[in-house]
């Protein structure tokens, strides 16, 4: 039998809270009637004596202490799933808001999810192509790796999650099942519809779940909204034998729900005010990627994050940085000079990268050219630094090849708009590009890799370099 309390003892922004309420579980889903009969939905979030506070999922506006009438369910947060969800759209807490009814669920998760056991996993392995060369060939996306993007206010981050979506997909093999569940938080209206439009624009909605929540949006609504695509994602992952891609955009919005959830509580605040608690939070969500012995599916995670005033030791990337494997930086700078994606590839790190390209993966001779191509860019900075302070005119003949080096990589390999790549189309420039270099400088190659894989004069017709302009005689004689 369940009770139904009336009145409440006060209300605090988005909580509620009761007095003299027995046998509440933390998590319990609540149901919340007002006296106009209006029902709205919230969960226990702390238990103090017979003192339980409530989150209230669509806000308090309009509640008064009298008159609500408050039952406790019995049972945390879950979501009703079905393989039905693809090409479907939900808010925030899970519920349908494209019109085409709900959701007949064949199973119900907990949206807070199920710990995996470590013995479980299994290592990610193998890759997934996003057709962009600067992430395929440098920072590769492993299948079960959860892979940030730090990005700014400004930036294209936006765009290269479209891109992405539309896109990626598992290396060259069609008969695997892959699907991308897709969450945006705080959002702009416009901003949610751009995504929505797109992704029909490209015909690639069937294949997508997504979750919207907009700025307006309660702020409860949007701490639920991650968990609900990672729960969407774990039912394919392992219920339907997908390869799930889940996106996260943008985290940034979500801490700041959460510390705003978080005052008020009153609880002591943490460094810029986050709470204590915000690495274990984000702890729960990005260790929901991976894949488990036994499932044919993975869940590969890339979350989406703002840097406020581009500062990357703020507590929300610096603390993503320590629980995910990797990031992918982007530049004010490359965005400025016209380049889409504007990845900087040298901060950018894929940590478990060595491990799902080569021979059986990708292509035998991606790590050699990846290692390289590293390491020529690394030298650019330096050149351009130098450049700074003596001229371009007073470089040596090695130097100004690397500047065009330089110029030739952004415009040609980083600079792709909207064009897709695949895996060995992005290998093949990145060839040509080192191609332009002299032999001696590719110091990370094998006599043998040069001369498999170097080709002066298939670079020279690929940048519509004149032969009796060749690259040595523009640049210098001592090249």
């Amino acid at each position: 039998m369940s009770l139904e309390y009336i009145g409440l003892k006060s209300i605090q922004g988005p909580l509620i809270f009761l007095e003299g309420a027995k046998n509440v579980g933390f998590e319990e889903v609540v149901e919340i009637r007002l006296e106009n009969n209006e029902v709205r939905h919230g969960r226990v979030v702390a238990i103090e004596g017979e003192l339980v506070a409530i989150e209230v999922f669509e806000g308090t506006d309009g509640m008064r202490l009298k008159n609500v009438y408050t039952k406790f369910l019995g049972h945390p947060l879950t979501m009703g799933l079905s393989k039905e969800v693809l090409g479907r759209t939900f808010n925030g807490a899970g519920k349908p808001i494209d019109g085409l009814g709900p959701i007949f669920s064949k199973i119900t998760l907990d949206l807070n999810g199920l710990p995996i056991n470590p013995v479980s996993r299994v290592y990610p392995r193998n890759f997934i192509q996003t057709g962009v060369s600067s992430i395929d060939t440098l920072t590769t996306l492993i299948r079960g790796q959860k892979l940030p993007i730090f990005t700014s206010t400004g930036l294209t981050h936006n765009e290269l999650a479209v891109e992405i979506v539309k896109h990626a997909k598992i290396a060259d093999q069609e008969s695997e099942k892959f699907c991308i569940v897709f969450a945006a938080m705080g959002v702009k209206h416009d901003v949610a519809k751009y995504f929505k439009k797109e992704f029909e624009q490209a015909h690639v909605m069937d294949r997508v779940v997504m979750f919207e929540n907009v700025a307006s949006d309660p702020i409860i609504e949007r701490i639920i909204t991650p968990r609900a695509a990672l729960t969407t994602a774990e039912y394919l992952a392992y219920y339907e034998d997908y390869h799930v891609l889940v996106i996260l955009t943008d985290m940034t919005a979500y801490c700041e729900a959460l510390r705003e959830f978080s005052s008020s509580k009153n609880e002591i605040p943490g460094r810029k005010g986050y709470p204590g608690y915000l690495y274990s939070d984000l702890s729960n969500l990005y260790e929901r990627a991976g894949m488990i012995k036994g499932k044919k599916g993975s869940v590969t995670q890339i979350p989406i994050l703002t840097m406020p005033n581009d500062d990357i030791t703020h507590p929300v990337p610096d603390l993503t940085g320590y629980i995910t494997e990797g990031q992918i930086v982007l530049d004010r700078n490359l965005k400025q000079q016209g380049v889409f994606p504007p990845i900087s590839v040298l901060p950018s790190l894929s940590r478990l990268m060595k491990d799902g390209i080569g021979d059986k993966y990708t292509r035998k001779d991606h790590k050699i050219l990846a290692d390289q191509l590293f390491a020529s860019y690394a030298k650019v900075q330096e050149v351009r630094a130098l450049s700074q302070v003596i001229g371009e005119d007073e470089l040596s003949g090695v130097d100004k090849t690397y500047m065009t080096f330089g110029r030739l990589f952004e415009a040609h390999f980083l600079n792709q708009g909207e064009e897709t790549r695949r895996i060995g189309e992005s290998l093949d420039l990145g060839w040509d590009l080192l191609s332009m270099l002299p032999k001696f400088e590719l110091n990370r190659l094998q006599e043998q890799d040069i001369e498999t894989y170097i080709h002066k004069d298939r670079a020279e017709q690929r940048f519509n370099i004149k032969k009796e302009n060749k690259i040595e005689k523009i640049l210098g004689k001592s090249v």
